[in-house]
């Protein structure tokens, strides 16, 4: 009886099994994975011309960063789910040339028909009118000021925003309205802009966080290949702290096996920096992120892909990912208590989180009329 697999073996025009996608220098994801909302279906075909390098980028071209301009309908979004701590959001960008490879926000790519894989990361939309858009929001008799958090889906100081400053013009209408917010970014971009955040902390309009997944650098640049090292997201928590800006550091995601190890080591760096805060959560697998992260799982950490993935299930009842509010941000079972002890013990033995900062004073936000009252004001 023959044998199938031995046949495809020795018959060069057989069936070959498709290779694993090469990973690409400088980009967290390592394909173009397919779009839940695509209407037409790819499919990977090896077709014998894979380059073979000793190299792992080598097999991969470089891939540029596309940024398009796109006039948003609308700049705050809001939301009522209990596990967050904030209810508005503005996000002057879509899409983040960061490229975390655990991102949440990148099955949101989908809805635009394009891959929340390396699209997600090279093709950046630009809401070149946020600007306008929130001073018509903020100018309206109906609106009630609530601290808006900045960046959360895509990271407001990426790259792209040294050239466009479009987060700048944000946080100048934030300024002059003296409306409070909060932040959470990993770039040092953010130091850019301290003659406007530090005023604004001052009066008790605004804080930050910074978000350090591991100290470790080899690690970190292939997780969130183009966000600033981590040695220097610790050197922007101490710039912030010195300055007098209330900061804190999110340790996002905690991935068991790759960055799980360094969790006391980043907590007792960023207590050294000056943050007085801190916060966690475990890895998320929404929708795609799933196939991408085990894609870069197999491309970087081959040998402990199965034993991380395993863990994982272990946190989320046997599945890649709950999405039940009371589940998704810490996920459940033992080693889930045991992460969540860790974090208590080192954050108490610290000072972490003794001192309270996440009520902003809301009480010198301008609204429509004091704003229309201003300009005449101003003349004499």
């Amino acid at each position: 009886m023959n044998n199938p697999d031995h046949d495809r073996h020795d018959d060069p025009d057989a069936w070959q099994p498709v290779a694993p996608p090469a990973p690409r220098k400088g980009r967290g994801a390592v394909s173009n994975l397919q779009g839940r909302y695509e209407a037409d279906r790819r499919e990977v075909f090896d077709d014998g011309w894979q380059p073979s390098s000793d190299d792992p980028h080598d097999g991969a071209p470089a891939l540029f960063t596309q940024v398009f301009e796109e006039r948003a309908k609308t700049i705050l979004t809001r939301n009522q789910s209990p596990d967050l701590p904030f209810n508005v959001s503005l996000n002057p960008y879509r899409g983040c040339e960061h490229g975390c490879i655990y991102c949440f926000a990148r099955p949101t790519h989908s809805y635009l028909g394009l891959s929340p894989g390396l699209d997600f990361e090279s093709r950046i939309y630009a809401k070149v009118n946020a600007r306008e858009l929130l001073v018509r929001e903020l100018s309206k008799p109906s609106y009630e000021p609530e601290p808006i958090a900045l960046g959360v889906n895509t990271d407001a100081w990426q790259p792209v925003e040294r050239d466009l400053r479009i987060t700048r013009g944000v946080i100048e209408v934030l300024a002059e309205r003296q409306h409070p917010f909060a932040a959470i970014t990993k770039s040092s971009l953010i130091e850019r802009d301290l003659d406007l955040l530090v005023p604004m902390a001052q009066r008790r309009q605004f804080m930050a966080a910074i978000t350090i997944t591991t100290l470790d650098a080899g690690i970190a640049r292939t997780l969130e290949p183009r966000a600033a090292a981590p040695a220097r997201r610790l050197r922007t928590i101490r710039t912030l702290a010195e300055a007098g800006i209330p900061v804190g550091v999110s340790i996002a995601p905690v991935i068991p096996f790759v960055t799980e190890p360094d969790m006391e080591r980043v907590l007792e760096a960023c207590a050294e920096a000056g943050a007085t805060s801190a916060s966690y959560i475990v890895l998320r697998l929404p929708w795609e992120v799933a196939p991408l992260f085990q894609q870069w799982l197999a491309a970087h950490f081959p040998q402990r892909a199965g034993r991380v993935m395993n863990r994982v299930r272990d946190m989320r009842g046997g599945k890649d990912y709950d999405a039940s509010f009371s589940q998704r941000m810490k996920g459940t079972g033992l080693w889930s208590d045991l992460l969540k002890q860790r974090f208590r013990q080192a954050v108490k033995r610290l000072g972490l989180n003794e001192r309270q900062h996440g009520i902003l004073d809301m009480s010198a936000f301008v609204g429509a009329k004091s704003a229309r009252e201003k300009p005449q004001l101003d003349l004499f």
